[in-house]
């Protein structure tokens, strides 16, 4: 079977779980670090041209980072393409399910397993949730609102985005309003922007910050189990 792959975590579970299916990845799929197939443009902006002559069996893509043309032209190239939605665990588990084992026609991997054991082994949180801002970009100030998957993992690691009701999933937000929101933590991924120590929490003086992994909080796939135990002890 021939796939391509429109989505950075979609990219490393089938390249773990069958390395050979792979023959077309986005410039944003960077695992696994030894991944050798095609690169066919970004998650938005993709080649439909260069993506329609490698032939593919499968397209795997998702609602959010994929724009709706891009994949209605692959599929008026004649490809047959899986939108992905993942907003919430239990949602990532079952699609990635649905991609490696309906889609690609794979036995579900092991990791998969282990993936979703390490997550239903956890405690659930103890006390009150803890309030957080979740900045996911500067230059403009954006975080996280609602409807998230990164969302729903905090909320089950005892973190609360204050956001979380914000009528947009990716609000922009003046960083004034994001102290004076009552906040107790800011949490910092490293990516899509990379917060580091040195850039991110100067701008939040009076609150702890938790600088995380951001393939850790934001990606579906064999990362999941490694996340479930790395994360809690970020927030703690």
């Amino acid at each position: 079977m021939r796939v391509v792959s429109l989505v950075p975590s979609l990219t490393e579970a089938v390249a773990v779980s069958a390395p050979g299916l792979l023959v077309g990845v986005t410039d944003w799929c960077t695992h696994p670090a030894d991944l050798a197939a095609a690169r066919i443009g970004g998650t938005k902006n993709p080649d439909v041209a260069a993506i329609a002559a490698l032939a593919p069996d499968l397209v795997i893509a998702n609602e959010e980072e994929n724009r709706a043309p891009d994949l209605d032209a692959l599929r008026a190239a004649g490809l047959d393409v899986l939108v992905t939605e993942v907003r919430t665990l239990d949602q990532a588990l079952a699609e990635l399910h649905r991609v490696l084992v309906d889609g690609c026609g794979l036995a579900r991997p092991r990791w998969l397993d282990e993936a979703e054991a390490a997550w239903a082994a956890l405690p659930a949180p103890s006390g009150s949730p803890r309030p957080a801002v979740v900045p996911i970009w500067r230059r403009p100030w954006m975080v996280l609102g609602h409807d998230t998957f990164a969302g729903d993992l905090l909320a089950r690691l005892g973190v609360r985005n204050v956001y979380a009701d914000h009528p947009e999933r990716y609000p922009r937000i003046p960083v004034d309003e994001l102290n004076a929101s009552g906040a107790e933590l800011v949490v910092l991924p490293d990516e899509p922007y990379r917060f580091t120590a040195d850039d991110g929490p100067e701008a939040f003086p009076a609150l702890p910050a938790a600088l995380v992994d951001g393939r850790l909080l934001t990606w579906y796939g064999p990362s999941l189990a490694e996340a479930a135990r790395a994360l809690p002890s970020a927030f703690r």
